[in-house]
């Protein structure tokens, strides 16, 4: 028999299945098993030309980008090398000329 996994929001062991979907009755989320499979791959992080970024993989800024709480600014065309994908809401952990910095996924491009 197979075993009904929890909900993936709310951690629930209240699931059911319902058809070919399977629904949590205390957050009323409802997940296709197939899809959840797929996205354990790992995280996928694209850049603003759709290309998939990688760890290690250098990038440049499609434009100038003014830094919170500082009056420095990130020119167009900064280099970083050797990129760290992280979750969270900035995607990208680098250095640009010596600053740690976070940055979007969709402020960048990858360089090959």
């Amino acid at each position: 028999m197979e075993s009904i996994p929890n909900c993936p929001v709310c951690q629930s062991e209240h699931t059911y299945h319902d058809g070919s979907f399977y629904v949590c009755p205390e957050c009323a989320h409802e997940w296709d098993p197939n899809d959840v499979a797929s996205t354990d791959e790992g995280l996928q992080v694209k850049d603003s030309n759709g290309n998939l970024l990688a760890d290690g993989d250098d990038i440049i800024l499609i434009k100038d980008l003014k830094l919170k709480g500082s009056s420095t600014v990130l020119k167009k065309g900064a280099k970083a090398k050797g990129i760290r994908l992280v979750e969270g809401d900035h995607e990208i952990d680098c250095k640009i000329d010596g600053m740690k910095i976070m940055l979007k996924a969709c402020f960048v491009k990858k360089l090959n």
